[in-house]
């Protein structure tokens, strides 16, 4: 079935997951008379990424993850990236207390709330590694208050579950912050379109297909879209000035589809996952702490390990993981054949040469989808030595596509973190890739922004409301530490986290 409906918004988004909402919530409050409609291929919003159960991890801000710390080749330990992840997620904190003063999103403790973040290492390689990452994080103000111990008694009391049945003469480090974070990003997504959904001038429309895109032919520099209702068959036409794909394992598809120069050579290179999921609730009950620990070697970064307390749905749930896996899906609801059919002339080059580069992750993946129970049992002993087979369940994450990108000799490599892909002149822009993902989406989005925004961001009433939003836009928090104790005090008081 066919029409010839057409609309006209000022921006379209794609996909409603976290980055269509926070970016959503940016423009209406910068731009209170733009028009914005929404499209999602599913029934309803932060069903792929975003949701609690499919998302790898939660409250991501450099804390525990050790993936964001490495060791250099002199032994140093590099804290660039964990600092300005940490960075990033004050200014996310910032601003989900803004739209918690202003009423425009439901009460902080449905989706966030304090729980402390632990790093956990054994062997005297990685107590060694533990330590260094420690003394050099102390240079950093935004760490400050993260404990640091070897001693059994002290981070029995941190980790509890974690050291039953460890043995007394076991050689292990940890350290402790205890203002870390457990967010729920589905809810959260949820609570913003439920805003976003009754403001004047914005559609939010389900079970929604972008068929095809590309630009306007008649002048306007306009992009035109067929979007298909999946439950009717009706199609639609759409014109829109600015096109935002936040569309999770689905924005490589689309950006192949908008073919702009800008997103020629990129491809995408598609991990799964697993969790084992606690059933017993008094094992669920003695552990409350994110506890992360060392990836194997060729891991991703998505499969770090960890020993997660999560608060989901109102109940409060334990899982461990997770335990990656390959798939040709690059949806948890996708098709097995989006890996094939995103290759293209462009990419090609770069997708094989990257696959040439990254044999240990290849097998990495292989060692992990031949996984038998006991195998997963046995990584989870080493984290929890009592633990039994019996008080846990395999569960399936999400999916997530990792950036396959041109390098400098015209090959390609695998990128782990996101990738904003934008063209030239700011009326198209696409995000790609996973970790940190959601944690630092609010970043992201002001990056976004200011490209694709580059005249409004510069006026002075956007530069005051930016900052009214996020009080240290603009600013380093890593180097104005009267400003962190500022804001953080702040944003915690209003979310009613651990000061």
């Amino acid at each position: 079935m066919s029409t010839d409906i057409k609309q006209e918004p000022d921006v379209i988004l794609i996909g409603a997951g976290i980055m269509s909402a926070t970016l959503g919530m940016f423009l209406k409050e910068l731009m209170p008379d733009v028009k914005i409609n929404i499209y999602e291929r599913l029934d309803v919003a932060a069903a792929e990424s975003s949701d609690a159960w499919n998302n790898a991890g939660t409250g991501h801000s450099a804390f525990c993850e050790l993936n964001y710390t490495p060791q250099l080749p002199n032994g140093d330990i590099e804290t660039v990236k964990a600092i300005k992840i940490a960075e990033q997620f004050e200014q996310s904190k910032q601003f989900w207390a803004y739209l918690t003063e202003k009423g425009l999103i439901s009460e902080p403790q449905n989706f966030v709330r304090s729980i402390p973040h632990m790093s956990f290492v054994w062997g005297k390689k990685n107590v060694e590694y533990l330590k260094k990452r420690f003394e050099a994080l102390q240079k950093s103000v935004l760490f400050e208050g993260m404990e640091y111990s070897e001693s059994h008694d002290v981070i029995q009391k941190w980790m509890p579950l974690v050291m039953q049945g460890r043995k007394a003469d076991d050689v292990i480090a940890a350290t402790n912050m205890e203002i870390g974070t457990d967010v729920n990003f589905g809810q959260l997504t949820r609570d913003m379109f439920a805003w976003l959904g009754k403001q004047d001038g914005v559609n939010l429309f389900f079970g929604q297909d972008v068929t095809s895109m590309r630009r306007s032919r008649n002048g306007s520099n306009k992009w035109k879209l067929k979007i298909k209702d999946l439950a009717t068959g009706e199609k639609v036409r759409v014109y829109g000035k600015f096109v935002f794909i936040g569309a999770g394992g689905g924005s490589l598809h689309l950006l192949e589809k908008a073919d702009i120069p800008e997103g020629h050579g990129f491809g995408g290179f598609p991990v799964s996952g697993q969790w084992l999921r606690c059933v017993n609730e008094d094992i669920i009950q003695k552990h409350n702490a994110k506890v992360y620990g060392k990836a194997s070697v060729g891991a991703p970064p998505m499969s770090v390990p960890h020993v997660d307390t999560r608060m989901i749905n109102g109940k409060k749930e334990l899982l461990f993981g997770p335990y990656a896996g390959f798939s040709t899906k690059f949806l948890k609801q996708g098709s097995y054949l989006d890996l094939p059919t995103s290759i293209r002339l462009n990419n090609i080059r770069p997708m094989i040469s990257a696959g040439l580069s990254n044999i240990p992750l290849t097998k990495y993946l292989i060692q992990q989808v031949t996984q038998s129970p006991e195998d997963r049992l046995e990584a989870l002993k080493e984290y929890m030595p009592d633990a039994q087979m019996k008080d846990w369940v395999l569960e399936t994450a999400g999916q997530r596509v990792q950036v396959i990108k041109k390098d400098e000799k015209g090959g390609g490599k695998l990128e782990f973190g996101t990738e904003v892909i934008n063209s030239a002149d700011g009326t198209l822009a696409v995000l790609l890739g996973a970790s940190p993902g959601a944690s630092t989406a609010v970043s992201i989005m002001l990056q976004l922004l200011e490209r694709c925004y580059q005249d409004e961001v510069k006026t002075e009433a956007w530069q005051q409301k930016l900052r009214t939003m996020i009080p240290s836009y603009g600013k380093s928090l890593a180097a104005e530490p009267e400003l962190l104790a500022e804001v953080r005090q702040h944003s915690h008081k209003v979310l009613g986290l651990t000061k």
